[in-house]
Order: C-alpha cells, then structure tokens, then sequence
C-alpha cells in the first residue's frame, strides 16, 4: 500500500492548479529559485545555455571503482591529480574521500549547497553535501536511522566535514515552525563553541579536535528536525595544564584573555594570555589564520543561542579564570624538602575566586591528609603529610585539569537540555567528529585511548563494508568473488578484552595492588604485559610496548600510564571544593567517591572502553555513510603533496581492500517484502491504480518488478532473503522511475482535472454562446408568427417576406445602438431615452396642389407612445433632419391595407387637420405587428381591395389596387391608383431556414485523457480491474465481492447428492413433467451489438434475467452464456402457466409539432374579415432548449435553423462523449440506452462490479423518462418528449400554421 509519507507526495502536486513536482532523483527541483535570466517571462521557455558544452575537464576519476589499476599507487596518483586541480572530493563507491586543501577553495556556498539540494550522487560532482544529501534522503525514503562516519588523522579535515553536514542538513531540512528554526540555530551554534572549548592548536592541525563528538539530529515524520544530542568522548584533559612546544591550550583561554571585557578583566583580574603559565609556557599565543577576538565574540553568541544565561556565563569565565590562576601558583622547596608556595597572594586570589579560605588553598596545595587503619578496617589515625614540590605541582595540575574536564562536560549537558527533542522522533542522523589516529614521539595513556577508539570505528567499518558483506553474500548464496582483507578485531582484542587480559585489564590490575606509589604501579603494569607477548601485534620493550596498529606501528611509554589511568582527585582537593561558597562550582562536582566504598572506582580506561562500546551499538543501529579524511602533508601547506604520507594513509585506511570489495559485490540489498513494497508501482503485474495485486509470494514479485524496469540481468541477483543490485546507478535508476511514477499520476490527474475544467467551460460557453445568438433571434421568430397571426392568410405575401431567415427585428436604422444616423434622428424626434421599438426608411403620399400627390421619403420612426415621420431636406446647402410629424399610438384607430402583395398601409386617426398618413414601407407587416403589440390589440387591421382614408378633416379618398403583371418591380402608384403585381397566397407562411453546407463540429472531448470521437465510435473496454492483495508482512485489504453469477440456492440444488429412485409400480402413471423453474424471460424488442463483457442480441430473442440494476443494465443469460444487456431494450415474457401479463407500455411517440406562441405581452388580434383565427400562445414558454453547440466559424447551420434530423444527428454527435452507445431518435427504432430527459442520447450507464472505462462520464442523475410519455395537446404550452434532439421553432411554427390552416 502507499505510505502516509507518499500519499502527501502525490497530494503536494495537486496543490492549486499546476505545481512543479520537484523530483527526488531525477534532479528536477521545484523549490530551487529560478534565474532571471533563464526563465524570462512567465510561460516562456527557457532558453539553452550554450556554455553547458564547455563545463571543467575531469580530472582522474571522480569514483576510483573506475581505476584501470587497483593498487595503493595507483590511488595515490588519482588522489593527487584531482588535490592539485581543486577536487579534493573522490569516491569509493559510496565512500567519500576527502584530501584537506589548507585553503578555501569557495565549494560551501549557498548557491553550491542548491546544486546537491535533490540530487543523487552521480548527478553532481563528489562533495561533502552529496553525502548528507543522500543520508537525509534515505531517513525520509526508508525510515531508517542514518549515520555519518568520519575518520581519518589529525589535521585531516574531520571537523570540518561535520561543520558541513550540519550546514547541509540545517538548510534543506525544511520547516518554518519558530521551534525547528530554533533547534537548527542551536545545532550550527554548537560548532563554535564546543570548538572554543574542545579544540587547540597542535603541530599538526591549527584547529584540532582534543576529543570525540556524536551529534544525533533527531527529526519528525515530515523531515524537520526537532531536538539534537551530543556526546562528549575522552576530552584530553592534560593539555590544559601542558603542551609540547609551538603548541597551545584549548582555543577558550586564548580568546577570553585577548577578548574579555574590562569589568570581567576587573572581576577575574584577567591579563594577557602571556602572564599565565597554563597559556604562555609553550611559546605559542597567536596562531595565523586565527582571530582569537573575533572568535570569542561568536563563542559568545553561540552561548546566547544555545540559552545560557549571563550569571552561568559569567560563572563559566569564572571557572576559567580559576584554573588560569591555579597554573601561577609555584612552588618552592624549603630545607625540609617540602614544598612551599612561592607567591601567597595568587593562592589568596584563587581562593577569591572559588569563594574558600585562603589558607584552606594553601592547605589543599602542599599537604596531603593520610588516614591509617587498624586490625580490622577500624579506622585509625589521620595525619596531614607535606607534599613536595613535584607532589605540590601534581596536585594542582590535577585540580586545574578535573575544573575544566567537568566544566566542558556540564556544557554539553547544558547544551543537551537547550535542544531536547520539541515532539515526537521518527529518525536521526548522527555525525560522528572524533580525534584521528595519532603518532608521536612521545605517545603516552592519551594517545593509547585515541587510537583505541579508532581501531573500533576501523573494526566497525570492516565488519560492515568488507566482512559482513562477504559473509552475508555467503549466506544468500550469492555468486561473487572473494577478497582478502585485514581484520583489525586481533588488535582491539589486544587492548580491550579481560580474558585473556588486554592492555586495559593489565593497567587497571597495576593501578589496583600498587596504587600508592605510581612508580611501583608502572613496574608492576610492565610485568603484567609480558603475558601479552603472544600476540603478535604486540611486542613488549622494558619501559615501552609496541602496537601494531591498522594505522601503523605505535611505541607508547610506560611512564605515568597508571596514575593517569586513576584519574582521580585526591580527598583533600575533594574537600577544598566541597568547602568552597560556589554553588555553581559544587554542581560541577556532583559524585563525590564514597571513602567507606570498597568497590573499586573506574578508571580512565574503564570510561573510554565503554563510551567506545556505546558508540559502537549506536552506531550499528543506524546505516553509514563514510568521509574519509587524508592529511595531505605535515606543515599545513596548500601546494604541497606528501607523496609518501599519504600513502600510508591509503594503506592503513584500506583504501584497496575497499575499492576491490566495491567492484566485486553489489551496492545495494534488501529484503524482497522491502524491496517490493518500494519499488510495487513500477511493474504493471504488481500494481495497479497505486495498489499492490500480486497474489504471489514476494521474491516472485520482486523478480518480476526487476524484470519488467528492463534492468539487465547481470545487474541483480535473487538471495535467499535478499535481493542484491550490482551498482548504484541501477538503484538511482528505480528511484528516479518511482518518483517519475508520482510526478506521472500527479500529472494524470491534473490533466483530467483540466480536461473536466476546459469541458465543462466549454459547454457553458456554447450553451452561453447558443443563448446570446439565438433568444433574440427566438424572440423575433415569435413576433414574426404573431405577424402571420395579424394577416390571417388575408393578403398576398412578398415572396422577400417568407424567407427563412427573415426575422422581425425592429430598429433597422439602428437608433437604440447610438449610431450617428440614430442620434440624429433621436434628437429630430425629441425622444430622449424611450426605446425604440421599429425604425425604418420609407415613403409618404404627399399632396401637391394642382399636381398628383406623390410619394416622398421618410424615416419612420415607432417607441411605446408615438409614431414619427421625420424628414430630411436641404437648407443653405446643407442637409436638416427634422420632425415632419407625431402621431400618438392612442389617437391610431385602425390600419388598412390591401389585399395584394403591395407595401402599402393607411394609418386612420379619424377626422384631423393633417388627415391620415398614407405610407409605403416594405416592412409594412412588421411595422402592423409591433402597432398591435404596443397598443394591446386595439388597432383593428383592416384589409380590402381599396383603402379608404380622411384627406382633411371629414374628406374621404380611395385608393384603388389593381393587379398588373407588367410592374417589374414593387408597385406603382399614380393618381390614387396603385398597380401591383401577383405575389404569394394569402396562406402562406415563412419557410424554413434553408440548410447550410455540413460542417464538421469542433468536439469538445479532447485531451489526452478524453478521447476523441462521438457516439458512433466503438471503443474498448478497460480490463478487469484485478484484486488489491496485501503487501508481504501486511494486513489482508478489504476486498469487494462481484455480483453473484447465479442464484445460490439454485448452486446448492445443482451440487446436492440424490437417492436412489424407487422401483416403478404395476400401474405406475407417468410422472408429469418438472416444473418451469421460476426464472423471469425477457424478449428482445430490437438488435443490440454488445461488446466486451455485454450480450449480443438478436431481435425477439429470449434471455434469462440473472440480476437487475437500478442503472440501466440488467445481467442476463442465453445459451449458458452471461452478459449485460440495455433493459429498455428487453420485454417481459410472460410465463406460461400464469395469466398473460399486460404488454409493456409502447415506446415514446415521436416529436410532436410545437403550439403557436402569443406575441409576447398582446393578447389575439380581434377577428377582422372572413377567416381570421387568432391562435393563442403561453407566453410564458420557456425558450427552445438545444444542447450547446452553436459551432460557429466553421461553415454549418445553428441547431435552431436545421431540420430536425440535421438537429438531431449533431446533437447526438456534441453531446455525446466518445465512450457512449448510439441511440435513436425516433420512436419507430430502438429506444436510446439509459436516455435521460434531455435531447440526445446519454452515455451508457456502467455496470456493477465492472472495471471504469476511462473515457465514461458517470451515470446520469436524471431519472428515466415514463415509456409512454403522453402525447402535447393542441395549442397547449407543454414541452414535448423530443427524444432524439430538439427541432427548429420556425419549422415547428410554419407546420403549425400549415396545419391550422388545412384544418381550416
């Protein structure tokens, strides 16, 4: 199954709209910044870089797998190459090799760390960043604890590469929660100031580390890290009382003598580094490359960051000043041989300073209490035993030294509180920055205990790179060639084991019978290690031994092993700080030994063993990374190569060993449950929809996933247990195929959603599209019809009129859409913001005197109160639009027109002084028809062969028509006579709109996701979705049954066993026959091609029913076989025995014809002649409802202006998606599979238990129409039941009209 952690990865691609997956390992970053100067502008690609063909030349190899020659020497010349070119970096595999440069070669910049940010190792050049890069990586990818290993020398680089992991991990950890800022914040404030405290400069390495650091970053399950811890291991002590020349002390006293402020210079009495001994003896205060006060000012900050307060600050520096003063107090040898102090005023300044008594200092500095006992343990005499001046020194050095040691351990306690974890910890990565190996010439207890320590982080290495490997190739049956190595486990046995004895047993036994007199102790260990002398890392040598170690050959001096072996204060210094006033000295002190306890205190050795131990089983829980540091030289030199010291390193670290080991095995292995619950979504077989369907066991799974990625054979082996990947590429390369999986599915839903999005747009802007073309353009074909209404086959009809197209829209000259024409003509009829309802250009019968009236032109002009005649004449040469006359709508009493085809119409106001106006406009039926509109019917519209009107006042004329065949064009007029030609039949009505060239219609399901096409296409069907399994070591999923293929009971009866029948009687009747079993038949009404999974039917064939759905498809049987089949499709047929049962309701008439709508708002013209009828229309009606698609632009007709089947065919084609069954339009076929209530036939409804189609649109909300829908009376406002698509208003009025008036 997909984890917690995954599932967030697939949800963080879907935020809004379209994000950037940021891969993993295929190095595609989504949170990275982008260049001004690549991307440009936003949307526009970025332009290629041409420079990317000139990138840096290599040198060497970057991965010494790749070495022609495996030899040490060969390693050695590789290494040098890439040091002296600036590439201290190489690999080993998955080892990082790190050459010190001794200079800054700029590589740990912020813009350098974002180029390792997602990347895999080979994707970059090697880096320190590239190793916490994949350590983090894995935590989050694997959930597994991750550890980074550094060792290597003194001067290596070892601190360093620490201080650059936790810079990696600090920046790409992510989190903007104050709490994790915080905790990041303290774990960089860590470096300088466990650096100020831990490090000094040595004749190897400026800055290096005098004791051993584990830093654990603890992280939550989102990858932010919330607390931290550090252990502390074998501080060297014994620098701060002594250095060997051109040495120095821990950087801390450098910095606060150089740095401290005067009050603290007041309060301490501090001076210079050079007025104290601990400081000044070995002849180094400055050291180049250093700036003591400038590191002291981030010491103390770090101190702020990590929460210490300014009373325990000051407490600290007072600690410091302390042990500085204790170094100043010297000795002189009185006649006696006792010691005395030369100086009483340093001894009453550091009793100042740990707040005792004066001479209690004194005391605790040149006596030593003694204690005898008698028979029996009782306890005896106490005697105060004058020290000697080498006794006296001793014991201060001791003092000075238990101030420090316990001082940096109560710091790194402090630290550890201040970054406690802030919530729950799902992993960690330790990095581990401890001391090298060390070789001087004179190497004492402290050198023993660091190398010690790195024979076991040398052991550690081995046994998980070199000896567990082949043992667990062994173990898996893996086929592979052994490599000899060295194993180190001999030399730490050497020192640490008890039985037999070790270096450690021997000293501690030495320190135990001989503890009063170190000399003695030192005699006594030295006979003890003669038993070692077996062992043949080991050779013995009077006052020195010699080990053997992995490094090399070590000579340590016996002298003064066992005293500091001891390490411990004696009582009387005990007393002096338990009688001191500093609390926060006492609480550096808190174990005080018991004098009473017979148990034997720990040793030094004791300590280190078991901090080792520790490390050890910390270390093992987690899986490693390793830095191997190389030295390149002694003096610290940029330029200089140590051709020989180097390989030595090279030997000791087994560099050889490593890269053979590395070429000869495998890179990568894990369990087969593990390896199949990662990388399960890469094989078709063993996923699916980001389930796990693989039914068998999981090394068969995981063969097949490896099989099906196209990784060559030779690349992976199958273990026992394990599966085994040869080299890392491979594994990169089925991470960066699993992350290109998420980015893949990430991407698919995306497209789907945007596929959804543009088609859901799509048809909301066609429907919005179809609406704004057409409702006006409905609206004027109703007021068109209510024209014809107004007529009522009363007069002829130009044949211009009947035109398909022909609409009455009104305001030909357009004075409601402000042209310049409309505002002149607004202004001249003084009409201000009344709408116009019709304006157009026509003529005026004017009367000359003494000559024959005439026609002349006007502009006519028609809002909701009045009718204007406007006129334009020329005045001064220029043209002037005037009001020629108003005629209020209320004064208008009748229109007459004749009964010919001619253009005239008379409106009659009754007697006035201007007469009645005689005009001539070929939009005259229109101009009649929104009369009658405005004026709720009360215009009686008179028509007659002649038109008799008022000249003046009661004067009557008569103007007579007369058909004449020799008019070419319109009519003409002359002397009250107007001749006219033949036009239409009063009958007849607008034509329908004529049928455009087919187009073909933009469909809207396109997209890589919806496929292309309509109804008629056949499409496949997905397989069957198979069963989601359990992931090995998971719990079993819920699985969902199918539907049932058969009755149960009927299975039961099948499979019963029967008895055997009874012999047959004399007059045995034959048994009648069995019974019908109960099964309900249905008989196919029509053919049904079915597909895949659906029942292919003949017409009246006779199915059994098995199941119904409530979604259209019933599951039936024929001829044993089973298949879903459309149940509109299917009849009952009725059993035999039983009354006949009614037949099933007939199926949908076809489209009924639309009543004749009402002129919106105007009641029927009142009859006016012989056969005027007024058809009455709801108002009301809603518009004609035709599924968008307006398909403007590419050459075919509206919906509105087809026939019905044209509407019908392209409304199947648009509405329909491309996975959907063909349906009918008409009711004499077979009747649409799963139709809903709307033109066009629906998709077909997907079957249960059924795998989705891709393509399938889910099933309709809408419930199933009623079979036998009734038929829409005559005239009545109800919507018929058009099933097939939605035919054209005009067409449905003209035939209703027609027919109206046939029934006339």
């Amino acid at each position: 199954m997909v984890s917690v952690q995954d599932k967030s990865f697939v949800l963080l691609f879907l935020e809004p709209w379209i994000v950037q997956a940021p891969s993993k390992k295929a190095g595609k970053k989504g949170g990275a910044p982008t260049s001004k100067k690549a991307g440009g502008a936003a949307g526009k690609v970025a332009k290629a870089d041409w420079k990317e063909g000139f990138k840096k030349k290599q040198v060497g190899v970057s991965d010494m797998t790749l070495l022609t020659t495996i030899t040490n020497e060969a390693v050695n010349e590789n290494l040098e190459k890439r040091w002296k070119n600036g590439e201290i970096y190489t690999y080993i595999g998955s080892v990082l090799i790190s050459v010190n440069p001794f200079k800054d070669l700029g590589i740990y910049s912020d813009e350098v760390l974002q180029r390792y940010k997602g990347k895999n190792r080979l994707e970059v050049p090697p880096h320190v960043f590239a190793i916490a890069e994949s350590s983090y990586y894995n935590m989050n990818a694997y959930h597994e604890n991750q550890c980074v290993i550094i060792s290597g020398e003194s001067g290596a680089g070892k601190t360093e590469a620490a201080k650059r992991i936790m810079q990696y991990i600090a920046a790409v950890s992510g989190g903007q929660d104050s709490s994790i800022q915080e905790i990041k914040d303290m774990v960089l404030a860590t470096n300088p100031l466990l650096e100020s405290f831990g490090c000094a400069k040595t004749l190897r390495n400026n800055n290096s580390s005098r004791h051993g650091k584990y830093l654990e970053i603890m992280f939550n399950d989102h990858g932010e890290p919330v607390g931290a811890q550090i252990t502390n291991y074998l501080l060297e002590k014994g620098r701060v009382v002594g250095q060997v020349e051109s040495e120095r002390n821990f950087h801390i006293f450098y910095q606060f003598t150089k740095a401290a402020t005067d009050a603290q210079r007041e309060a301490f009495g501090l001076q210079t580094p050079d007025a104290y001994a601990y400081t000044s003896l070995s002849n180094c205060l400055d050291v180049p490359g250093i700036d003591d006060a400038q590191d002291f000012r981030e010491t103390i900050k770090a101190m702020q960051v990590i929460g210490l307060s300014e009373h325990e600050q000051s407490e600290i520096f007072r600690m410091l000043a302390t042990i500085l003063w204790l170094g100043n107090v010297q000795y002189t040898e009185k006649d006696d041989g006792n010691a005395d102090i030369a100086d009483t005023s340093v001894t009453e300044f550091v009793g100042y300073l740990m707040e005792v008594d004066a001479a209690q200092v004194q005391r605790a500095l040149t006596t030593k209490t003694v204690e005898t006992q008698r028979a029996g343990g009782r306890r005896g005499s106490v005697y105060d035993v004058p020290l000697n001046p080498a006794q006296a020194s001793s014991g201060r050095d001791a003092l000075a030294k238990a101030i420090y040691n316990n001082l940096f351990e109560w710091i790194v306690s402090k630290v550890n509180v201040s970054m406690k974890a802030r919530g729950a910890t799902a992993q960690l990565i330790g990095i581990l920055d401890i001391f090298g190996f060390e070789i001087f010439e004179d190497n004492s207890f402290e050198q023993l205990c660091i190398n010690y320590v790195n024979e076991k982080l040398q052991q550690i290495f081995i046994e998980l790179t070199l000896k567990t490997e082949q043992e667990e190739y062994v173990r898996e049956q893996i086929k592979w060639t052994p490599i000899k190595y060295f194993n180190n486990k001999i030399v730490c046995d050497l020192i640490e084991e008890k039985r037999p004895p070790g270096i450690f047993a021997a000293l501690n036994d030495a320190c135990a019978t001989a503890h009063a007199d170190p000399t003695a102790a030192d005699n006594s260990f030295v006979q003890r290690m003669s038993m070692l002398s077996s062992n043949p890392h080991f050779d013995a040598r009077g006052a020195q031994f010699l080990v053997k170690h992995y490094a090399g050959d070590v000579m340590y001096n016996v002298s003064g092993m066992t005293d500091k072996n001891k390490d411990v204060l004696v009582k009387d210094l005990l007393d002096l700080i338990g009688a001191s006033g500093n609390t926060f000295l006492q609480g550096l002190f808190p174990d005080r030994p018991d004098p009473n306890s017979k148990k034997r205190p720990p040793t030094a050795s004791d300590r280190i063993k078991s901090s080792a131990g520790a490390l050890v089983e910390n270390l093992m829980r987690a899986q490693p990374s390793y830095i191997r540091t190389i030295k390149p030289n002694q003096n610290r030199s940029g330029s200089e190569y140590d051709t020989k010291a180097v390989l030595h390193q090279v030997k000791y670290l087994g560099l050889q060993e490593n890269i053979r080991v590395r070429r000869a095995g495998f890179a990568y292995r894990n369990t087969f449950e593990k390896m199949v619950e990662r990388f399960y979504l890469l094989s078709p077989a063993t996923s699916y929809a980001g389930e796990y369907i693989w039914q068998g066991d999981a090394k068969s799974g995981c063969e097949r996933i490896l099989s099906d990625t196209g990784i060559a054979r030779e690349e992976w082996q199958m273990g026992v247990t394990k599966a085994f990947i040869k080299n890392p590429e491979t594994l990169f390369a089925l991470e960066t195929m699993r992350d290109r999986y998420w980015h893949n599915m990430a991407g698919r839903i995306q497209r789907a959603w945007r596929n959804y999005m543009r088609y859901k747009h799509e048809c909301a802007r066609r429907i919005q599209r179809f609406w704004k073309n057409n409702k006006e353009g409905i609206e004027y074909a109703k007021i068109r019809d209510y024209g014809h209404q107004v007529l009522a086959s009363r007069k002829e009809r130009r044949r211009f009129s009947l035109l398909g197209y022909r609409r009455f829209m009104g305001d030909y000259l357009d004075l409601n859409g402000k042209s310049a024409l409309g505002e002149e003509l607004l202004e001249a009829c003084g009409i201000g913001r009344d709408k116009v309802t019709f304006s157009a250009r026509g003529h005026l019968l004017v009367s000359k005197f003494g000559r024959s009236s005439k026609p002349s032109p006007r502009f006519l002009v028609l809002t909701d109160k009045a009718f204007h005649i406007v006129i334009t004449t020329a005045r001064e040469g220029e043209t002037v639009t005037t009001l020629e006359r108003k005629i209020p709508l209320v004064t208008i009493k009748s229109i007459s027109m004749s009964t010919l085809r001619d253009d005239w119409l008379v409106l009659n106001l009754g007697p006035t002084e201007e007469g009645d106006p005689i005009l001539s406009c070929i939009f005259k039926t229109e101009l009649t028809t929104h009369i009658l509109r405005l004026t709720q019917g009360s215009v009686n519209v008179l028509i007659a062969p002649t038109i008799t009107y008022n000249k003046k006042k009661e004067k009557k004329a008569e103007i007579k028509f007369i058909k004449d065949e020799t008019v070419p064009r319109g009519d003409a007029y002359k002397s009250h006579t107007v001749h006219v030609p033949s036009g239409e039949p009063p009958s007849s009505l607008s034509k329908p709109p004529p049928r455009r060239k087919e187009g073909v219609v933009r469909p809207i399901t396109q997209g890589k996701l919806l496929r292309k096409g309509g109804p008629s296409d056949v499409t496949t069907r997905a397989k069957p979705k198979p069963a989601a399994q359990p992931l090995p070591g998971k719990s079993t999923p819920t699985v969902i049954k199918p539907p049932a293929a058969a009755s149960s009971a009927a299975t039961s009866a099948s499979s019963a066993p029967r008895a055997p029948p009874p012999p047959p009687s004399r007059a045995a009747v034959p048994p009648p026959p069995p019974p019908e079993p109960d099964v309900e038949q249905y008989k196919a009404k029509y053919a049904f091609q079915g597909q895949e999974g659906e029942m292919t039917l003949q017409k009246d064939d006779i199915v059994e029913l098995v199941e119904k759905d409530d979604n259209g498809w019933w599951l039936v049987k024929k001829d044993g076989q089973e298949g879903w089949a459309p149940n509109n499709y299917l009849e009952l047929v009725p059993p035999k025995p039983k009354a006949a049962a009614p037949p099933p309701p007939p199926p949908p008439p076809p489209a009924g014809k639309r009543p004749i709508p009402s002129a919106p708002g105007a009641p029927a013209a009142p009859k006016a002649g012989g056969g005027f009828k007024s058809v009455a229309a709801d108002p009301s009606a809603k518009p004609v409802a035709v599924f968008p698609g307006m398909a403007a632009g590419n050459g075919s007709a509206a919906p509105w202006k087809r026939t019905a089947s044209a509407a019908t065919a392209e409304s199947s084609s648009e509405s329909t998606p491309a996975s959907s069954r063909p349906g009918s339009s008409f009711a004499h076929k077979a009747p649409p599979i799963a139709a809903k209530p709307k033109p066009g036939p629906p998709p077909i409804a997907s079957k249960p238990g059924a795998p989705k189609v891709g393509a399938k649109p889910p099933v309709p909300s809408a419930a199933r129409p009623a079979a036998g829908a009734p038929k829409p009376k005559a005239g009545g406002a109800g919507k018929p039941a058009a099933v097939g698509g939605q035919m054209d208003l005009a067409a449905i009025l003209a035939k209703r009209a027609q027919k109206l008036a046939e029934d006339e």
